[in-house]
């Protein structure tokens, strides 16, 4: 099985935000969590639970995010 880019998922303070999905993103999330719970070999989550890990992978591997962010920080810090 190849492997996802979502690991274990960590817990943190949860802040409620509402989001507009189309069907095939909801479809694909819920086949992301089955997939997910067979390879970690735990329960499936409901999708909801996914999106802020799959963002939070996102903008970790940005590249031009992390450039970007970078050349803010300095700024603030100049």
């Amino acid at each position: 099985m190849a492997k996802l880019k979502l690991d274990g998922l960590s817990e943190d303070k949860p802040v409620k935000v509402t989001v507009e999905l189309s069907g095939s993103i909801h479809r694909n999330l819920i086949a992301y969590a089955t997939v997910l719970a067979a390879e970690t070999r735990q329960a499936p989550l409901p999708p909801e639970k996914l999106i802020a890990p799959m963002l939070e992978r996102f903008m970790a591997t940005d590249r031009a995010f992390a450039k970007a962010q970078r050349q803010v920080i300095s700024k603030d810090n100049a």
